[in-house]
């Protein structure tokens, strides 16, 4: 069983400054560091730190080399991610002393990529593959549909939130993650409730409330209480849970149980700072106590 992810990869360019910048003013960086990022990236950072067969399907430009060795290293199968002449994507985030950020979002390579890549990736999925992917890279419809002919398991996070995306795949999933707020905003978009979007299951994250699944099928809305901790950055906590999430279906995991694991992978992920780079693995999983 193999996870299929058609996903960004960022470069996250940090910058802590006394205060966040005024329009006109210049500001000198206190700190700087470089990590790996973006929702894909992290995603299936997550899935393979979760024991998963991540295949990662995406680009990056030629000043991206160090993020798919990165990538590599953190137990990826980084084969279908292409060297495009654009930019890689990178986040430009500005860090006050009180934790507050501003973000600014280039998508470069990540928005570049062929057909013919996403097709040749998919060329050997099976019935028993899953299909993951977010709203930061093109061709996502495209991929949708074909996951969707081979029968996947397709799984969409709608982040960052469009409707018009979600829109454009949402006969095509089989799984849909999002948050309570993207949530409202698609149920005000399409005049539909969730329950009625014929997918036959849906998991919205609530934060510290923990999170909902409905499930078609039953008809059921279940909610997850959460898991209390004190939270330093809430970076990367959603990307962590889906990641965690699909890689436990993909194993086998009925819906209840990987969805236990997932809140615990986000949890402990909220009391670290940074992205890719410090997801947890399943030996923190088992040593956390919260």
């Amino acid at each position: 069983m193999t996870i299929f992810n058609l996903g960004s990869i960022n470069a996250d360019l940090f910058y802590h400054l006394p205060h966040l910048p005024a329009p006109g003013e210049t500001l000198a960086s206190t700190e700087f560091r470089r990590g790996l990022g973006g929702k894909g990236a992290n995603m299936s950072v997550a899935a393979a730190r979760a024991a998963g067969h991540v295949v990662h399907i995406g680009a990056v430009g030629t000043d991206g080399r160090w993020a798919v060795e990165r990538l590599l290293e953190y137990g990826v199968d980084t084969r279908h991610i292409a060297e495009l002449g654009d930019t890689t994507g990178h986040a430009i985030i500005l860090i006050d002393a009180a934790g507050e950020n501003q973000i600014v979002l280039y998508p470069g390579a990540n928005v570049a990529l062929g057909q013919g890549q996403v097709t040749a990736a998919l060329a050997g999925a099976t019935p028993s593959d899953s299909l993951m992917f977010q709203n930061e890279t093109n061709l996502q419809s495209f991929a949708a549909g074909l996951g969707q002919q081979k029968g996947m398991r397709v799984v969409y996070a709608a982040a960052p939130f469009d409707a018009e995306a979600v829109h454009g795949v949402i006969d095509r999933i089989d799984l849909l993650v999002l948050n309570q707020v993207e949530a409202a905003q698609l149920e005000a978009a399409l005049g539909r409730g969730l329950g009625d979007l014929g997918i036959s299951d849906i998991v919205v994250t609530l934060g510290a409330e923990g999170c909902r699944h409905l499930e078609r099928q039953s008809g059921s809305d279940r909610h997850y209480p959460g898991i209390k901790v004190a939270a330093v950055d809430t970076t990367g906590a959603g990307d962590t849970f889906t990641g965690y999430l699909v890689a436990g279906l993909d194993r086998g995991m009925p819906m209840e149980q990987a969805i236990g694991r997932a809140q615990r992978a986000g949890v402990l992920m909220v009391t670290r700072q940074g992205t890719a780079d410090v997801i947890p693995d399943l030996r923190d999983l088992e040593d956390f106590r919260p």
